[in-house]
């Protein structure tokens, strides 16, 4: 697949959020991340276990210009993602949600929930989704409903983003650290939802210069 046009690079940020590493979420994440890389996005990786985040503490200091007040590493991410057109989350499953560093970080992004429907007063499910994010999950078991509490939490987290959720990559059965390089199946097709949001997000670069928000 050829690169995209340098001068219209789509930023992708690529948020780690499994407890492991290398565990399989990280491992698929990192397919995913190449995949954009070679059709041409500047990706940022983001570990969130490597970080200081607290949990939001509901003080409602945001409520003055959207910002969250607590100091910590969550306002380089939260930067980031408001400066990107894409974004890459993957996280293990814990009890029908998400990881404890994945909910951290949605948690923090309340404030943004306070700017865009307290501050701005925009309309619920309004606006225009100029940007767009895949969600990479696995779980050990392989119950149904498995991802249904998950994909929730993700559809309103990237709302606050205005962002669509244009794929989610979801796999049961893998457990243990490793599990997925058995299926060279999952790694691929990771690899080529990386290419196809990078390619997607360039396309809406060239009729939406400004998709960010920041």
């Amino acid at each position: 697949m050829p690169a995209a046009d340098h001068a219209a690079a789509p930023r992708i940020v690529a948020i780690h959020a499994s407890p492991r590493r290398a565990g399989n979420t990280s491992t698929l994440l990192d397919q995913a991340v190449a995949g954009a890389r070679a059709a041409g996005a500047q990706v940022t990786e983001v570990v969130l276990r490597q970080l200081k985040i607290s949990p939001c503490l509901e003080i409602y200091g945001c409520k003055k210009d959207g910002r969250c007040v607590i100091k910590d590493d969550f306002q380089g991410v939260c930067d980031l993602m408001l400066d990107s057109q894409g974004l890459m989350l993957a996280s293990p499953i814990f009890f029908f949600a998400l990881s404890a560093q994945a909910k951290l970080l949605m948690d923090r992004c309340q404030s943004l929930w306070v700017k865009k429907y307290w501050i701005d007063k925009q309309p619920f499910g309004g606006g225009v989704k100029t940007r767009q994010g895949l969600f990479i999950s696995v779980g050990a078991t392989k119950g149904p409903r498995l991802f249904e509490g998950a994909l929730l939490s993700v559809k309103y987290f990237f709302d606050v983003l205005d962002m669509e959720l244009a794929q989610s990559l979801l796999y049961r059965g893998l457990d243990f650290e490793g599990d997925v390089l058995a299926h060279p199946a999952y790694l691929d097709e990771a690899r080529q939802a990386g290419a196809n949001l990078a390619v997607k997000l360039a396309a809406n670069l060239d009729t939406n210069p400004a998709a960010t928000l920041l």
